[in-house]
Formats: C-alpha cells, structure tokens, sequence
C-alpha cells in the first residue's frame, strides 16, 4: 500500500511539474482581420511552425467580427493571458495607432497583410501591397489591350493594404487606358460584396472590367456574374486563391489573380517572435519591412499552382 501511495504521489508531481512547464511556455499569437478561408494558408503555417517550435505555445486567432475595436480587444485579452508576442493584420491601422502603442509597449507586435508604419509595431511581415496592384494592372492591360472601365470592390476601404492595392493598379493600368471608376467597400459581409456586384451590374452597363481586391470579392463577382449570364463579357481581375476564383482562372472567366504568400506569414511569422524573444534581431530589416513576394497566376499556370496549395494545407 505504501510504495502504491508512492508511486500515485510521484505521478501527480510528475504531472504538476509537466503542467507548470506547459503554462510556462511563451505563448505567440496570430490575429488576423476577418473570418475568411484565405487565412486557412496562414493558419497551415502557424501549424507547421508549432512542429518546430516545441518550446513555445502557438495561437492562431479569428475577431468576433472584422471591426477594429473588436481587434483591439482580442489583443488586450490576449496580452491579459499572458501571450508573449503578437501578430496583426490590421482592419484599420489609421484609427488603431493608439491601441497598437498601447499593446507595443507591453508585448513586441508585428504587423502582416496590412501594416500599421506609424505606430510601434517592429516589423511587418507580408506582401508589398503597392506591387501586388501593379501586377493586377498588368492582368488587365495584358487582357484589355484597347483600355476599359473598371469597377473595383474590396473589403475595408480604409485599410492599407486595399487603398495601396488600389494605387498599385491605377498606376500601371490608368496610363494604359484602362480606368478604375471606383471602388466599392464591404466591411466584409460577405452578403454586400454580392449586392454590390449585383448594383453594378444593373446601374453601371458601361463597366466592361471588375478587379476583386480582397479573396473573397472574386468569388462573388463569379457568382453575380454567372446569375447574370454575363460570365466571360466582363473582365475580371482578381486577387488571392479562393478555389472558385482558381476555378474561373482555369476555364478563362477571369483573366487572372495575383496570389500572395500566407502560408509563409503564418511560418516565418512564428520563428520571427520566437527569435525576437531569444534576443534574435538579425531577421528584422532597417526599415522594417519583410517582403514575401507575390505572383501572377493564369490559365498557364493554375494547375501547378493549386497542386502546392492543396499539399500546404493537406489536401
């Protein structure tokens, strides 16, 4: 009975000192702007990171809903739990300074997808919005060599990473002909990016080009379009991998998409913090910024393309 009593009480400290080496871990956390299958990239990277990245607690994390304020308070549970290192794609980086400087100075913050320059975050990690537009300009006068009138549509307007898309395209395409009229907003309801296709459509006929910023505009431009039967008569341009989107690349609904690199926002991000806390600078640039590039995929190119894709996140 007692070596019984024994071993039970070996066990149980064997079990708290486990649970207290568990809790000890730095946590790392990845906090993206909105509930959409384009994070599922990001998210297969975080994991794999984990795999490598034993001594650490990985998070990856979804807001309630893709407000700023609700991104805020996420970041403040968080640093309440204890996270260690955090993250961020930005909903909105203009009205978010302060609460950004607020989380900076008690935990290192990292920005990805859409920067926040002004504020005390240490790096961003992500694509060069500015040159990913540029490439989307380049789909269009490859595919509208006699210019056109575009409708664009994007989920927060206000966000970095769409207004310089915006800029990146109008600088390559207007000069060529090809004219963004404007560009509608969403906030993400996925319901709204569908009616405003639609009021384009029906207010809009002289609109002969749509470019889709965000990944799931796209899709919905498909959707409107094929409602419509008007698949194939208007050009569209696109951004990101959404299966539909890759789908019309494939059978020539869309004139192309300019994909970026999640996967490795997710991955490098991860060994980013980690390293930063082990006292690891060497990874961090002068200005800040780390660039993973983007890349146009056609008709071309789609095939190959969707078969690294489905290996990164497992089929």
């Amino acid at each position: 009975m007692k070596s019984g009593k024994l071993l039970y009480a070996a066990a149980l400290a064997a079990f708290v000192t486990s649970s207290v080496h568990a809790q000890e871990k730095p946590q790392l956390a990845f906090v993206v702007n909105a509930a959409s299958d384009f994070w599922k990239l990001a998210e297969a990277g975080v994991n794999d990171a984990q795999a490598e990245l034993p001594g650490y607690e990985l998070q990856f994390r979804y807001p309630a809903q893709g407000t700023a304020a609700l991104q805020n308070a996420l970041m403040d549970d968080l640093v309440a739990a204890g996270t260690d290192a955090i993250m961020i794609s930005s909903v909105d980086p203009k009205t978010s300074i302060g609460a950004f400087n607020r989380i900076a100075a008690q935990v290192p913050l990292f920005t990805t997808d859409s920067d926040a320059p002004e504020s005390d975050r240490i790096a961003y990690l992500g694509s060069s919005n500015t040159l990913a537009g540029n490439q989307a300009g380049e789909i269009a006068v490859k595919a509208l060599p006699d210019g056109a009138k575009c409708m664009g549509f994007v989920g927060f307007l206000g966000a970095d990473n769409a207004k310089e898309r915006i800029a990146g395209f109008k600088e390559v395409a207007g000069p060529k002909g090809i004219e963004l009229v404007d560009v509608r907003g969403d906030d993400v309801d996925f319901a709204k990016a569908r009616s405003n296709v639609d009021d384009v459509l029906a207010a809009n006929p002289e609109i002969d080009c749509m470019v889709g910023f965000y990944s799931y505009n796209p899709p919905k431009i498909y959707e409107a379009l094929q409602a419509a039967g008007k698949l194939g008569e208007i050009t569209v341009i696109a951004f990101d991998e959404d299966p539909i989107t890759l789908g019309a690349v494939r059978e020539g609904s869309f004139a192309g998409t300019v994909v970026q690199d999640p996967y490795q926002w997710g991955y490098q991000g991860m060994h980013l913090m980690a390293d930063f806390l082990e006292g690891d600078r060497s990874g961090i640039p002068g200005d800040g910024l780390i660039i993973v590039p983007t890349k146009v995929i056609d008709a071309s190119s789609v095939d190959a393309f969707e078969t690294e894709l489905k290996a990164r996140i497992k089929g």
